[in-house]
């Protein structure tokens, strides 16, 4: 567990730093994410999606919950961030890895803002 751990807080902090390279590196062929408006990007979109300059700042995580069933895991944790006008704003988000080839890679994301 201790990997998925080490996974997810590079995956946050690549949110936060816009490391491109490091979505490259742990995310899927296939990968999907869902976003908070309810729209749904393909790994592509997901990277291009990173790059951009963001609209929330301070991205932390907390109560952080790692299930793991064999080859599939699932992470699960509340979202703390400043949104664009100062306010505090809170999210979930759930992201499912799987180890392929002997290697973890994140396969889904489904985020939410509050």
């Amino acid at each position: 567990m201790n990997e998925l751990g080490h996974l997810n807080a590079g995956y946050m902090r690549s949110v936060a730093l816009k490391d491109v390279d490091w979505f490259r590196e742990h995310l899927s062929d296939d990968f999907l994410n869902s976003n908070p408006d309810g729209s749904v990007v393909d790994r592509a979109g997901f990277i291009e999606q990173i790059a951009k300059p963001a609209t929330i700042s301070n991205l932390g995580y907390e109560d952080e919950r790692i299930r793991i069933m064999g080859d599939m895991a699932i992470i699960h944790a509340r979202t703390t961030y400043t949104r664009a006008d100062g306010s505090a704003g809170l999210g979930r988000y759930t992201d499912s890895w799987a180890r392929r080839g002997g290697v973890w890679v994140c396969v889904a994301a489904h985020v939410t803002r509050g």
